[in-house]
């Protein structure tokens, strides 16, 4: 565990590591990673630092959109293995000091769990009302104007119509996603259900997938048309399927399940955009300890726009009691690498000394690329393309070596999405062995992280004098202090400690940077390379 305080659950002190399970390590043999591969590549987690393992889903599921439309919340696919194989990789991540994090999807269900077959039955079957059926309008259109929030193959409508029924379900996600009926409190006892049976196999908590959407306005009325088109954000702005008050009562109400358990952590998945008020209300009002944050993601990687950002959202926890939370990629965005590699190593050391908890995707640590799928290789059968590439591009086979398939399955076997082609030079294997590649830069981050409780349970302070090219602030905790000072322009810079530090006090050692050995103190002024960052801390 991190650099560890009483006062701090380790869900704060520690760094999630997210694994997308098909892609991390093929053990049986047929090309898709599992369970068993997962725990032969614990050791590697250890190694590296982290404190948390978050699996994508990894229950059972007609793959139709990559596990998160599930059929079985109980039950393990078999492509990763069987429930005994799950249990076997929570012991084995307890026995080495990680905890497990699991992916719970529970606004919709795929169209082929038998909890939505029953329903889809007939009106009159007991399960009809676990999902959202309606009677279409007057004119036979769907029932009301809330949107798909995918819109592929069907722009607009959240609507799908059912010939047998002669109604609608609403599937706000795909078409064979349809949305749980959150106001039935038999749905809310069964999820409740779901998370004891896991809970009580040793799982540390939970990331609850697009947590906002759970509360649904039971007049199913319409979304008002905007005042201004210009500036209206319908996932943000919309009133009655998307942020309901009753979906925090629904929350409050899971978080009194996960409560009888100790030490347990709730993760919700906001909305790429979320305003920072909206992030406090998930903390105060619905029990989550971290509603995502994914401004690292969205915005420009400029200090303008991070430090306007960092400054209101770390305020407004800090007022709300809550816990930050960074991250910058995931299952479902570009890579970082589409910064190039000497900002992905800045926004890393971003998200690495900013107060909060990091999540680390998998590959970020060996700075694995956006990968280009043929379309004939292509797995992800709905999502939009974001900046020009699929989903499958950023959920590519880990590089662990520099042999076939790169280590992640046998030589003979080919991989369920084509491995990136500079596997051979970008891989664990090569970068653990060279001090100053960008696997051991990362390395030494979540050391530094582990070792400075300033860093790992500190507060946080912008240092507002520094050059516009930089983004500088200071991490404090007790009598410990590290200055954070990033440089994200193209050019060198210089930065005069004694004026920016402030009551902070002036730094006098580079305790790493991200091109090792670049930065340096010379007469109380730190010079920094190009797009580079350092932490300094009084010698």
């Amino acid at each position: 565990m991190s650099a560890e305080s009483a006062e701090h659950a380790w869900w704060q002190q520690g760094v999630v590591y997210q694994i997308y399970p098909r892609s991390f390590q093929d053990a049986n043999g047929d090309g898709i990673g599992d369970l068993a591969g997962i725990v032969d590549r614990l050791d590697h987690l250890v190694w590296l630092g982290v404190d948390a393992v978050w699996l994508s889903p990894i229950f059972a599921s007609p793959m139709e959109d990559g596990g998160y439309d599930i059929s079985d919340y109980t039950a393990i696919d078999p492509m990763f293995g069987t429930v005994a194989d799950a249990d076997a990789l929570i012991a084995a991540a307890h026995e080495r000091r990680l905890k497990v994090i699991l992916d719970l999807v529970p606004n919709h269900t795929s169209h082929r769990h038998p909890w939505f077959v029953a329903s889809r039955s007939g009106r009159d079957d007991p399960r009809r009302d676990w999902y959202l059926w309606r009677d279409p309008a007057p004119d036979g259109g769907p029932p009301n104007n809330w949107r798909s929030a995918t819109d592929t193959g069907r722009p607009g409508s959240a609507w799908v119509a059912d010939r047998a029924s002669g109604q609608y379900y609403l599937a706000t996600f795909s078409t064979v996603q349809p949305d749980l009926n959150w106001s039935n409190p038999e749905v809310r006892t069964a999820i409740g259900e779901v998370v004891r049976f896991w809970l009580d196999r040793g799982v540390d908590g939970f990331r609850i997938d697009m947590v906002g959407f759970l509360g649904k306005d039971q007049q199913f009325r319409d979304e008002p048309p905007p005042a201004d088109p210009s500036s209206h954000n319908y996932f943000v702005d919309s009133r009655y399927h998307l942020n309901r008050p009753e979906t925090l009562e629904h929350l409050r109400e899971l978080r009194e399940v996960v409560d009888t358990y100790p030490d347990r952590v709730l993760i919700g998945e906001m909305l790429y955009h979320s305003p920072v008020d909206l992030l406090a209300s998930y903390i105060t009002d619905a029990g989550i300890d971290l509603p995502t944050n994914f401004s690292l993601v969205t915005l420009p990687l400029e200090p303008e726009h991070l430090a306007a950002h960092i400054d209101a959202y770390d305020a407004a926890l800090t007022e709300a009691g809550g816990w930050p939370n960074y991250c910058v990629g995931n299952h479902d965005m570009p890579r970082i690498s589409i910064h190039g590699p000497a900002r992905e190593r800045l926004a890393l050391m971003l998200l690495l000394t900013l107060r909060g908890t990091p999540f680390v995707y998998y590959g970020d640590e060996i700075g694995m690329s956006n990968v280009e799928i043929p379309p004939e290789r292509r797995d992800d059968r709905w999502a939009v393309p974001q900046h020009g590439m699929t989903r499958d591009s950023a959920r590519t086979p880990m590089q662990w070596d520099a042999g076939p398939n790169a280590g992640f399955c046998r030589p003979d076997v080919e991989p369920w999405l084509p491995v990136a082609d500079d596997y051979e030079e970008v891989n664990v294997a090569s970068e653990a062995a060279d001090d100053r590649s960008h696997l051991q830069v990362v390395r030494r981050l979540l050391a530094l992280r582990r070792a400075e409780p300033a860093l790992a349970v500190g507060t946080y302070r912008r240092l507002i004098d520094a050059p516009p090219a930089c983004l500088a602030y200071l991490r404090e905790h007790g009598d410990r202090q590290v200055t954070i000072v990033l440089n994200f322009s193209d050019d060198p810079v210089t930065v005069d400690l004694g004026a920016v530090s402030g009551s902070g006090g002036t730094p006098t050692r580079v305790l790493l940077d991200t091109i090792e050995g670049s930065a340096r103190i010379a007469d109380g002024v730190l010079h920094l390379q190009p797009c580079s960052g350092a932490a300094l801390d009084r010698a």
